[in-house]
């Protein structure tokens, strides 16, 4: 019996694993859509400054092209910050991070880019609080953590639901 716990309990972990990694790939694969998306509107967006160049070129009158030609560069300026975000999220969710020089990803862990050898910027962790578990016990009985505060909540809607519905089943009668 205790073989066939041991095996659910490894399917079950060895599920979690996949599942997490399935999502990873499925949220890195939306991102780059998205990414692939705005960079085809950058495009069009170049299509159209060129061709208002032409068309400035070609008319014999003068033609001030200079606000248009400033308004699609900021609406480009915009989607290429959005591609960039996207780009740090896709980064993340592989836990790499890109080189400031080369533009090669790598690992967060690396001091140095090994495609470069740029000096990398050393990022900060942050330590984790640990609380004692005499700290725990000190606390008073009248504080509540958000857990229980949540449970009471929910509690309280469910029997105010109990009570709405037997008064409404009562009046159909």
């Amino acid at each position: 019996m205790e073989f066939f716990n041991k095996l659910g309990q490894k399917a079950s972990e060895a599920y979690k694993v996949t599942a997490d990694k399935t999502g990873k790939v499925a949220k890195e694969a939306k991102l780059r859509m998205k990414m692939g998306d705005l960079k085809s509107k950058i495009k069009d967006i170049y299509k159209e400054i060129g061709e208002c160049v032409y068309q400035k070129h070609i008319r014999e009158e003068e033609y001030d092209i200079s606000n248009e030609i400033e308004e699609k560069c900021t609406h480009i300026d915009v989607m290429s910050d959005e591609i960039e975000s996207y780009l740090k999220q896709c980064l993340e969710l592989k836990d790499r991070k890109q080189c400031p020089k080369c533009f090669v990803e790598i690992d967060k862990d690396f001091n140095y880019c090994p495609n470069c050898g740029q000096e990398q910027e050393i990022q900060n962790v942050k330590e984790v609080e640990v609380i004692e578990k005499d700290e725990v016990k000190n606390t008073s009985k009248d504080e509540k953590s958000n857990l229980e505060k949540t449970v009471e909540v929910e509690s309280d809607v469910d029997e105010n639901h109990s009570e709405t519905v037997e008064h409404l089943e009562i009046e159909e009668e």
